[in-house]
């Protein structure tokens, strides 16, 4: 059996048809959209399939009815009037300086105008100017208004989050250039923008209040991405493939995918969806990988959890924020929850009407994991090694039974603690590393942190052992030991859960002494 031709990395409608790539159909979605003249916003995360979908829609409105045969929208459209097409794809380039963002627009700018014409100086004509002759100019020559699609509408924004003062100056080449869609509404007959940020200060959002933004609406949920049915539905044999590849079921090889790949919400009580770039990457190379995450790391990102002190549980297992607030980004905020909501490593897990409140958490394994592996990392200077200090050679040393060299280990990690991190911070350092290392170790054992008496630090579950992990905080003068940490296993009953699986018991109490920045006495039972 051989895997199909699947689209990885296409994101042209028209390339994707006449390659005889297998497509997930959404069409039906272009209909619905286009019978409409409203003007549309759609925010997803980046590699979600905004880029295809915009494709899609220039060539409907371009009226390609060849390329929809045998899909939804064939049946439903009869009449396939071609209208003026603009696409802005701010995909194209790279944006350093305002000069390498005003030179993108106006090589769009210059290929608009070799199609419908232009002044004599329009070259000396601000961005704004061109783009709106050019929109008038194809209503004269065409009788018919103009159809404008603008992908990324954000991407230089989102590439200086970091930088407020690059963001402003781009910010005011966007709102003069987006400006022009307010004022051309007369002559647009359909406007649809993607992006993966609601960001509020551009004018796109302030001036256009007709724009209706689709991006947390049930009924567009499933624009984007693929659902369980659609995966069912049309990569059956590439399951099948991978499954026989793995040495897996069928149903086993589905479930992992779910695990990984699925769990995007886009309203609360919306189907979830698979990531598509990592679900065509899973099939096309029969291997399950973290292939989303690895387009980007997101440094930023990892650098605001840092700044704004967030509990790093409390972030792992479930956030709550505010539905007014969850659609709009400002980047001189302190609280990014919005950003990671859009940027696509929060989902929508569930929501609280009475406080109008979401309850987001990250949407499967693939991100999860990735993410807090960089988040790890983050703990520790640029420039030390972590050599020797991989998750997987903890789960190594639990699977060998070789408790002495894992406690080896997680000495050698927390001795490592960045010697800028102040005395009164030590605690929580060890305690979010500490944590974020168990957790991680969930990626390839039962990890756990409770009991039905208390909250035991760590429960590691292996093939044939269970060990619980009890650490006492200390500033040396306190008088506790190890002995105190073993007895609040055993008063607590931390191991009372697992006593029945026949599995060997281990109990594992620590010292961390906060004065001295080390783990101190350990003790095994």
């Amino acid at each position: 059996m051989e895997i199909r031709n699947l689209p990885i990395g296409i994101q042209d409608f028209n390339k994707l048809r006449n390659g005889g790539c297998v497509y997930v159909d959404k069409t039906a979605y272009v209909y619905k959209l286009a019978k409409t003249e409203t003007p549309y916003f759609l925010c997803r995360p980046r590699r979600f399939g905004k880029s295809l979908m915009i494709s899609t829609l220039k060539a409907y409105f371009e009226g390609k009815k060849e390329l929809f045969q045998g899909l939804t929208i064939a049946e439903l459209e009869k009449n396939w009037a071609g209208h003026p097409v603009f696409l802005i794809d701010l995909n194209v380039g790279e944006y350093g300086s305002v000069a390498e963002l005003k030179a993108s627009l106006g090589s769009q700018m210059r290929v608009l105008e070799s199609e419908w014409g232009a002044d004599a100086d329009a070259l000396n004509e601000p961005l704004a100017n061109r783009f709106n002759n050019l929109i008038r100019r194809a209503v004269e020559k065409t009788g018919k208004n103009v159809v404008v699609l603008i992908d990324e509408y954000d991407k230089p924004l989102v590439q200086h989050l970091e930088n407020e003062s690059i963001q402003e100056e781009f910010r005011a080449v966007l709102k003069s250039f987006y400006g022009v869609l307010k004022s051309a509404d007369p002559w647009l007959r359909f406007l649809f923008i993607t992006g993966v940020s609601k960001f509020s200060h551009v004018s796109l959002f302030s001036d256009m209040n007709q724009l209706r933004d689709i991006s947390m609406e049930e009924d567009y949920a499933g624009i984007c991405g693929i659902t369980e049915n659609e995966l069912t539905a049309n990569f059956e044999p590439e399951i099948q493939i991978l499954a026989d590849k793995n040495k897996v079921t069928r149903d086993e090889a589905l479930a992992e995918m779910r695990k990984r790949y699925n769990g995007y919400r886009f309203a609360p009580e919306a189907e979830a969806v698979y990531n598509p770039f990592s679900v065509l990457n899973t099939l096309g190379k029969r291997t399950f990988g973290y292939y989303w995450f690895q387009t980007g790391t997101p440094t930023f990102l990892i650098e605001q959890i840092r700044k704004a002190r967030f509990d790093i549980p409390d972030f792992t297992n479930g956030v709550s924020y505010s539905a007014q607030n969850i659609g709009n980004y400002r980047a001189n905020i302190d609280n990014p929850i919005p950003l990671f909501y859009q940027t696509g490593y929060l989902t929508i897990r569930g929501y609280e009407p009475r406080l109008k409140e979401y309850i987001l958490g990250f949407p499967n394994e693939e991100v999860k994991y990735a993410f807090l592996d960089e988040l790890l990392v983050s703990y520790f200077p640029k420039c030390m090694s972590l050599q020797g200090l991989y998750v997987g050679d903890f789960v190594k040393d639990l699977w060998n039974r070789d408790i002495d060299a894992f406690m080896t280990r997680l000495r050698s990690l927390i001795a490592s603690m960045p010697y800028g991190i102040k005395s009164e911070e030590t605690e929580n350092w060890f305690q979010t590393v500490s944590y974020l290392l168990f957790v991680l170790m969930g990626q390839y054992v039962q990890a756990e942190v409770h009991s039905h008496k208390g909250r035991a630090d760590a429960v590691v579950i292996t093939n044939d052992s269970v060990y619980v992990f009890e650490f006492k905080i200390t500033d040396g003068k306190s008088g506790k030991s190890a002995d105190d940490a073993l007895k609040q296993i055993d008063e607590k009953d931390y191991l009372g859960p697992y006593r029945a699986s026949g599995k060997r018991l281990v109990k594992i109490g620590a010292i961390y002494n906060t004065t001295e920045r080390e783990l101190g006495e350990v003790k095994i039972m």
